[in-house]
């Protein structure tokens, strides 16, 4: 009984977040944040693993910092509404999932990925292309996917090899794509944060992606020069050139609703996170129109987001719990030390930028979600944002945290890829530490670069 109250539940939450962006009222926000504790609640039941225990961890200090800080318990509800505009892009990203599935862009792409291309090298490239352009679309569910089309091709490889390959090409091509994706909500989050448009901080965000691309690519010529992969069979011409057409199709999906994304957030002065939320549903129902699959896209994409809002359990849970935590704890005086060492860190930007990277490496391996580590973060740098040039910070804070897609093990990324292989988790963030670090110092360096070209 309690499971049928989560999709109505979740529904109303982020309707009411809606509401709430437009209609001022005191009592919206009370029935607002009564719906989200609600829905804390009833997630409880069905939160599993690391995020159960971090929304447990974080709802209990939440609440003893509000009982040693907060008001009567009449405000606990008002609490929670730092986190919900994350749970709304959760809530209606399913839609673009649909829309990519019922294009049948992503049967193309992965039939062109398993096609014979001679070398490994070849392989990984091809691979870590259509990873990084399915990711910016199908988001996570890009990873089970190729590693279905893959086992073909790697199939007479030694496992240790193989699962190298599959650890290297997938997390690193998915963290490079969410690098400069307008729909990752640690972008949205960011720039909403720092007060840039998202213009203003993309073409350096795509400049670190290819450059990090091209080394990787590099380095995979030569690790896999010399080895051979199994014959999947030869590709045919009409397919070929379906595959180009698919490939550009989606580009336009994204530069079009991007525009249209940075056009609303002008216009209604609400930040870029809830324009993408607002647009995102409309969009896709708009362009399965022009596609002449309206009917078959809204079939499809009802069931696809029941089943998916059902599963956003760990999600409530672990960022309502989160958001109660880091708003209480933004009023209490817990924070002045590392406040003080932040502000010392903005008389110098590569400390304070090496000290942000420093922050979001530790948390990864102490079971934070980049998310909650980037929601903790903020209210530290608060109170400087005003001080250092907000381009080149949110260059920094966007590398950082999605540089813990290819190695913390206790990232979605990582531990769904390690379940699909069947290993450890900690095993396939070893394998990519070393990239991550250097992604992030790149991150830094462009990010310094910005600094020069746009502040001097």
């Amino acid at each position: 009984m309690i499971g049928t109250l989560r999709v109505p539940l979740y529904t109303a939450v982020v309707v009411l977040y809606v509401v709430a962006q437009f209609v001022d009222a005191v009592v919206i926000r009370y029935v607002m944040g009564g719906a989200a504790v609600l829905a804390l609640a009833v997630s409880a039941f069905y939160a599993r693993g690391v995020y159960a225990v971090s929304g447990t961890v974080f709802f209990v200090l939440g609440v003893g910092l509000f009982l040693y800080y907060g008001d009567s318990w009449s405000t606990f509800v008002l609490h929670f509404e730092r986190v919900l505009g994350l749970l709304a892009l959760f809530f209606v990203l399913p839609f673009m999932n649909t829309l990519i599935r019922v294009g049948r862009y992503d049967q193309s792409l992965s039939q062109w990925l398993q096609w014979k291309t001679g070398r490994a090298a070849s392989l990984y490239r091809r691979s870590f292309s259509v990873c990084h352009l399915l990711g910016l679309f199908l988001n996570i569910a890009t990873i089970p996917l190729l590693v279905r089309s893959l086992r073909a091709a790697l199939q007479n490889w030694d496992r240790r090899k193989a699962e190298t390959f599959y650890v290297r090409n997938l997390l690193r091509a998915y963290a490079l794509c969410l690098t400069w994706s307008p729909m990752e909500v640690m972008i949205s989050t960011t720039i909403d944060f720092t007060g840039v448009r998202y213009y203003e901080v993309a073409l350096f965000l795509l400049l670190l992606a290819v450059t990090m691309a091209l080394i990787d690519w590099g380095v995979a010529g030569v690790s896999y020069r010399n080895d051979p992969l199994a014959d999947n069979g030869e590709a045919n011409g009409e397919t070929v050139g379906s595959v180009g057409k698919k490939a550009t199709q989606l580009l336009a999906v994204l530069v079009v609703f991007t525009v249209f994304v940075s056009l609303l957030q002008h216009w209604l002065g609400k930040g870029f996170l809830f324009s993408v939320v607002l647009l995102l549903v409309p969009y896709c129902f708009g362009w399965a129109l022009l596609a002449r699959r309206l009917k078959r896209y809204g079939t499809m994409a009802l069931r696809h987001w029941k089943e998916r809002t059902e599963g956003l359990a760990n999600y409530f849970f672990m960022f309502l719990g989160a958001g109660l935590f880091v708003e209480m704890l933004s009023q209490s005086s817990l924070l002045a030390v590392l406040e003080g060492w932040f502000r010392a860190g903005a008389e110098h930007a590569v400390w304070l930028y090496a000290m942000i990277a420093a922050y979001f490496f530790v948390t990864s391996f102490v079971g934070f979600h980049p998310l909650v580590s980037l929601t903790l973060l903020m209210p530290l740098l608060k109170p400087i944002v005003a001080l250092v040039p907000a381009v080149p910070l949110s260059i920094v804070l966007i590398c950082c945290s999605l540089s813990t897609v290819m190695y913390s093990p206790y990232n979605i990324s990582v531990s769904l890829l390690a379940d699909e292989l069947g290993i450890n988790p900690y095993r396939v963030g070893r394998w990519n530490i070393g990239f991550a670090i250097a992604y992030m110092a790149a991150g830094i360096g462009v990010a310094m670069v910005a600094e020069m070209l746009v502040h001097r």
